[in-house]
Protein backbone atom coordinates (compact mmCIF):
# COMPACT_ATOMS: atom_id res chain seq x y z
CA UNK A 1 0.00 0.00 0.00
CA UNK A 2 1.20 3.29 -1.08
CA UNK A 3 1.64 6.53 1.59
CA UNK A 4 -0.90 8.56 1.84
CA UNK A 5 -3.73 5.81 0.88
CA UNK A 6 -5.88 5.13 4.06
CA UNK A 7 -6.53 1.52 3.09
CA UNK A 8 -6.58 -1.51 0.11
CA UNK A 9 -8.43 -4.69 0.58
CA UNK A 10 -7.81 -7.41 -1.62
CA UNK A 11 -9.47 -10.98 -2.45
CA UNK A 12 -6.65 -13.63 -3.56
CA UNK A 13 -7.23 -16.97 -5.08
CA UNK A 14 -3.48 -18.90 -6.17
CA UNK A 15 -2.97 -22.42 -6.86
CA UNK A 16 0.99 -22.03 -6.14
CA UNK A 17 3.02 -19.43 -4.87
CA UNK A 18 6.74 -19.07 -3.85
CA UNK A 19 8.52 -18.70 -0.69
CA UNK A 20 7.53 -15.01 1.00
CA UNK A 21 10.21 -14.14 2.96
CA UNK A 22 9.75 -12.62 6.32
CA UNK A 23 8.82 -8.91 6.48
CA UNK A 24 6.29 -6.25 7.62
CA UNK A 25 4.14 -3.24 6.99
CA UNK A 26 3.57 0.25 7.43
CA UNK A 27 0.23 -0.25 8.02
CA UNK A 28 -2.30 -2.74 9.88
CA UNK A 29 -3.19 -6.23 8.21
CA UNK A 30 -6.19 -8.12 8.19
CA UNK A 31 -5.93 -11.44 6.96
CA UNK A 32 -9.16 -13.42 6.37
CA UNK A 33 -8.28 -17.14 5.61
CA UNK A 34 -10.90 -18.60 3.32
CA UNK A 35 -8.82 -21.87 1.93
CA UNK A 36 -5.48 -23.77 1.39
CA UNK A 37 -2.31 -25.43 3.41
CA UNK A 38 -0.90 -22.84 5.16
CA UNK A 39 0.58 -21.88 8.68
CA UNK A 40 1.34 -18.20 9.67
CA UNK A 41 4.38 -17.09 11.23
CA UNK A 42 4.21 -13.43 13.17
CA UNK A 43 7.23 -13.32 15.58
CA UNK A 44 8.28 -16.63 17.23
CA UNK A 45 4.29 -17.33 16.73
CA UNK A 46 2.90 -20.02 14.44
CA UNK A 47 -0.43 -20.45 13.43
CA UNK A 48 -2.16 -23.81 11.68
CA UNK A 49 -4.82 -21.90 9.73
CA UNK A 50 -7.95 -23.66 9.36
CA UNK A 51 -10.37 -22.14 6.66
CA UNK A 52 -12.32 -18.59 8.37
CA UNK A 53 -9.57 -18.10 10.66
CA UNK A 54 -8.85 -14.42 10.76
CA UNK A 55 -5.06 -13.02 11.77
CA UNK A 56 -4.61 -9.35 12.93
CA UNK A 57 -1.10 -8.16 12.58
CA UNK A 58 0.36 -4.73 13.56
CA UNK A 59 3.11 -2.63 11.75
CA UNK A 60 5.77 -3.53 14.71
CA UNK A 61 5.26 -7.83 13.75
CA UNK A 62 7.33 -9.42 11.09
CA UNK A 63 5.45 -11.90 9.84
CA UNK A 64 5.42 -14.71 7.10
CA UNK A 65 3.23 -17.71 5.49
CA UNK A 66 4.50 -20.64 5.31
CA UNK A 67 2.45 -22.33 2.12
CA UNK A 68 2.44 -25.91 1.30
CA UNK A 69 4.67 -27.07 -1.29
CA UNK A 70 1.88 -29.74 -2.79
CA UNK A 71 0.07 -27.50 -5.10
CA UNK A 72 -3.54 -26.05 -2.97
CA UNK A 73 -5.76 -23.89 -3.99
CA UNK A 74 -4.98 -20.76 -1.45
CA UNK A 75 -7.85 -18.22 -0.76
CA UNK A 76 -7.62 -15.11 1.47
CA UNK A 77 -9.12 -11.47 1.88
CA UNK A 78 -6.47 -9.06 2.37
CA UNK A 79 -7.10 -5.55 4.46
CA UNK A 80 -4.55 -3.17 5.04
CA UNK A 81 -5.46 -0.08 6.59
CA UNK A 82 -3.02 2.49 7.58
CA UNK A 83 -2.73 4.61 11.05
CA UNK A 84 -4.06 7.61 10.09
CA UNK A 85 -7.32 5.76 8.96
CA UNK A 86 -8.18 4.12 11.98
CA UNK A 87 -7.23 7.23 14.04
CA UNK A 88 -9.79 9.36 11.97
CA UNK A 89 -12.39 6.57 12.36
CA UNK A 90 -11.91 5.93 16.22
CA UNK A 91 -13.36 8.06 19.23
CA UNK A 92 -12.03 8.51 22.75
CA UNK A 93 -13.70 6.14 24.16
CA UNK A 94 -13.80 3.75 20.90
CA UNK A 95 -9.93 3.00 19.66
CA UNK A 96 -10.37 0.99 16.91
CA UNK A 97 -6.87 -0.18 16.64
CA UNK A 98 -6.81 -1.27 19.99
CA UNK A 99 -7.06 -5.70 18.73
CA UNK A 100 -3.64 -4.66 17.26
CA UNK A 101 -1.98 -3.66 20.20
CA UNK A 102 0.67 -6.22 21.27
CA UNK A 103 1.14 -5.05 25.07
CA UNK A 104 -2.34 -6.09 25.74
CA UNK A 105 -2.74 -9.03 28.01
CA UNK A 106 -3.05 -11.90 26.15
CA UNK A 107 -1.87 -10.80 23.10
CA UNK A 108 -2.43 -13.27 20.28
CA UNK A 109 -2.62 -12.62 16.68
CA UNK A 110 -5.13 -15.07 15.79
CA UNK A 111 -8.92 -14.86 16.12
CA UNK A 112 -11.27 -18.41 15.85
CA UNK A 113 -14.80 -17.22 15.74
CA UNK A 114 -18.34 -19.31 15.31
CA UNK A 115 -19.95 -20.30 11.94
CA UNK A 116 -22.49 -17.21 12.39
CA UNK A 117 -20.70 -14.44 13.17
CA UNK A 118 -17.45 -15.73 10.54
CA UNK A 119 -20.11 -15.46 8.33
CA UNK A 120 -21.46 -11.70 9.44
CA UNK A 121 -17.82 -10.65 9.33
CA UNK A 122 -17.41 -12.32 5.97
CA UNK A 123 -20.35 -10.50 4.74
CA UNK A 124 -18.58 -7.37 5.53
CA UNK A 125 -15.74 -7.94 4.00
CA UNK A 126 -17.02 -8.20 0.57
CA UNK A 127 -19.46 -5.34 1.31
CA UNK A 128 -16.31 -3.22 1.89
CA UNK A 129 -14.70 -4.81 -0.93
CA UNK A 130 -17.42 -3.99 -3.40
CA UNK A 131 -18.44 -0.55 -2.26
CA UNK A 132 -14.21 0.27 -2.46
CA UNK A 133 -14.11 -0.68 -6.32
CA UNK A 134 -17.47 0.41 -6.69
CA UNK A 135 -18.77 3.61 -8.52
CA UNK A 136 -22.75 3.57 -7.42
CA UNK A 137 -23.68 6.88 -4.70
CA UNK A 138 -22.50 7.13 -1.89
CA UNK A 139 -19.87 4.56 -2.23
CA UNK A 140 -16.74 6.43 -0.85
CA UNK A 141 -19.27 7.04 2.71
CA UNK A 142 -20.63 2.90 2.77
CA UNK A 143 -16.93 1.95 2.32
CA UNK A 144 -15.86 3.70 5.71
CA UNK A 145 -19.21 2.49 7.31
CA UNK A 146 -18.35 -1.05 6.52
CA UNK A 147 -14.49 -0.51 7.15
CA UNK A 148 -15.68 0.97 11.15
CA UNK A 149 -18.49 -1.82 11.20
CA UNK A 150 -15.29 -4.39 10.32
CA UNK A 151 -13.14 -2.93 13.09
CA UNK A 152 -16.00 -2.24 15.68
CA UNK A 153 -16.64 -6.23 15.27
CA UNK A 154 -12.70 -7.70 15.13
CA UNK A 155 -12.14 -5.60 18.66
CA UNK A 156 -15.59 -6.78 20.31
CA UNK A 157 -14.39 -10.52 18.96
CA UNK A 158 -11.02 -10.08 20.37
CA UNK A 159 -11.32 -8.81 23.60
CA UNK A 160 -14.35 -11.90 23.61
CA UNK A 161 -11.37 -13.91 22.56
CA UNK A 162 -8.26 -12.86 24.91
CA UNK A 163 -10.65 -12.77 28.01
CA UNK A 164 -10.96 -16.35 28.00
CA UNK A 165 -7.47 -16.89 27.25
CA UNK A 166 -8.13 -18.86 23.70
CA UNK A 167 -4.74 -18.95 21.95
CA UNK A 168 -3.88 -21.33 18.73
CA UNK A 169 -0.20 -21.07 17.80
CA UNK A 170 1.53 -24.20 17.80
CA UNK A 171 3.53 -24.81 21.32
CA UNK A 172 7.36 -26.04 20.94
CA UNK A 173 9.73 -26.23 23.81
CA UNK A 174 12.38 -23.81 23.03
CA UNK A 175 9.48 -20.44 22.27
CA UNK A 176 9.54 -19.26 26.02
CA UNK A 177 13.24 -18.83 25.73
CA UNK A 178 12.85 -17.28 21.80
CA UNK A 179 10.37 -14.94 23.11
CA UNK A 180 12.68 -13.48 25.85
CA UNK A 181 15.26 -13.29 23.69
CA UNK A 182 12.87 -11.56 21.71
CA UNK A 183 11.58 -9.35 24.48
CA UNK A 184 14.95 -7.97 25.32
CA UNK A 185 15.78 -7.42 21.53
CA UNK A 186 12.63 -5.39 20.95
CA UNK A 187 13.23 -3.39 24.18
CA UNK A 188 17.27 -2.93 23.28
CA UNK A 189 17.10 -2.50 20.23
CA UNK A 190 18.80 0.88 19.40
CA UNK A 191 21.62 -0.21 21.75
CA UNK A 192 24.71 -2.85 20.39
CA UNK A 193 23.39 -6.10 20.48
CA UNK A 194 25.22 -9.09 19.41
CA UNK A 195 24.96 -12.80 19.32
CA UNK A 196 27.26 -13.67 22.22
CA UNK A 197 25.72 -10.60 24.30
CA UNK A 198 22.28 -12.61 23.93
CA UNK A 199 23.85 -15.84 24.81
CA UNK A 200 25.13 -14.91 27.62
CA UNK A 201 22.05 -12.86 28.64
CA UNK A 202 19.85 -15.69 28.72
CA UNK A 203 21.97 -18.46 29.65
CA UNK A 204 22.54 -20.88 26.50
CA UNK A 205 24.87 -21.80 23.82
CA UNK A 206 25.14 -19.02 20.74
CA UNK A 207 24.86 -22.05 18.46
CA UNK A 208 22.06 -23.44 19.78
CA UNK A 209 20.48 -20.02 20.25
CA UNK A 210 20.79 -19.25 16.52
CA UNK A 211 19.63 -22.77 15.58
CA UNK A 212 16.03 -22.33 17.72
CA UNK A 213 15.86 -18.44 16.81
CA UNK A 214 16.11 -19.44 12.87
CA UNK A 215 13.87 -22.59 13.29
CA UNK A 216 10.87 -20.40 15.22
CA UNK A 217 11.16 -17.18 13.99
CA UNK A 218 12.22 -17.67 10.32
CA UNK A 219 15.33 -15.67 10.54
CA UNK A 220 18.39 -14.89 12.06
CA UNK A 221 19.16 -12.71 14.74
CA UNK A 222 21.07 -10.49 13.14
CA UNK A 223 18.75 -10.39 10.77
CA UNK A 224 16.21 -9.58 13.44
CA UNK A 225 17.75 -6.90 14.69
CA UNK A 226 18.49 -5.20 11.40
CA UNK A 227 14.61 -5.50 10.17
CA UNK A 228 14.00 -4.10 13.93
CA UNK A 229 16.01 -1.77 13.73
CA UNK A 230 14.68 -0.84 10.31
CA UNK A 231 10.96 -0.41 11.54
CA UNK A 232 11.96 1.82 14.40
CA UNK A 233 13.58 3.83 11.66
CA UNK A 234 10.33 3.88 9.49
CA UNK A 235 7.82 4.38 12.25
CA UNK A 236 10.22 7.67 13.22
CA UNK A 237 9.92 8.67 10.10
CA UNK A 238 6.46 8.25 9.66
CA UNK A 239 5.77 10.40 12.56
CA UNK A 240 7.82 13.30 10.84
CA UNK A 241 11.26 12.89 12.19
CA UNK A 242 14.09 13.55 10.54
CA UNK A 243 16.66 10.98 8.73
CA UNK A 244 19.51 12.07 10.95
CA UNK A 245 17.44 11.64 13.91
CA UNK A 246 15.82 8.81 13.36
CA UNK A 247 19.33 6.85 12.71
CA UNK A 248 20.48 7.77 15.84
CA UNK A 249 17.69 6.51 17.78
CA UNK A 250 18.06 2.58 16.24
CA UNK A 251 20.96 1.09 16.85
CA UNK A 252 22.77 1.64 13.56
CA UNK A 253 26.85 2.21 14.14
CA UNK A 254 26.92 5.17 11.26
CA UNK A 255 24.69 6.99 8.98
CA UNK A 256 26.17 4.64 5.93
CA UNK A 257 25.72 1.52 7.37
CA UNK A 258 22.04 2.91 8.04
CA UNK A 259 21.08 3.95 4.51
CA UNK A 260 22.89 0.72 2.52
CA UNK A 261 20.11 -1.37 5.28
CA UNK A 262 17.37 1.30 4.59
CA UNK A 263 17.51 1.03 0.55
CA UNK A 264 18.38 -2.66 0.35
CA UNK A 265 15.07 -3.42 2.23
CA UNK A 266 13.07 -0.91 0.87
CA UNK A 267 14.23 0.20 -2.38
CA UNK A 268 14.78 3.87 -1.28
CA UNK A 269 17.07 5.98 0.77
CA UNK A 270 15.66 7.41 4.24
CA UNK A 271 15.75 10.99 2.97
CA UNK A 272 14.25 10.06 -0.49
CA UNK A 273 11.89 8.42 1.81
CA UNK A 274 10.96 11.33 3.85
CA UNK A 275 10.17 13.45 1.04
CA UNK A 276 7.45 11.07 -0.04
CA UNK A 277 5.76 11.45 2.99
CA UNK A 278 6.13 15.25 3.19
CA UNK A 279 4.70 15.05 -0.13
CA UNK A 280 1.71 12.92 1.31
Amino acid sequence: MEVGIPYEIHHYRDSYLSEVAMHHHDFYEIYFFLSGKVSYRVENRTYPLQPGDILLISPLELHQPIIAKEKHSYERIVLWVSKSCIDRLSRPDCVLDRCFDIYEPEYTNLLRVDAITRQRISNIMELLHQETYGDAFGSQVASEAALTQLLIELNRQMFYSRSRGRRYEALDPSEAVISKVLSYINENAGDDISLDDLAEQFYISKYHLSREFKRLVGTSPYRYIIQKRLIMAKQLLLAGANPTDAYCHCGFGDYSNFYRAFKAEYGIGPKEFAKEIQKE
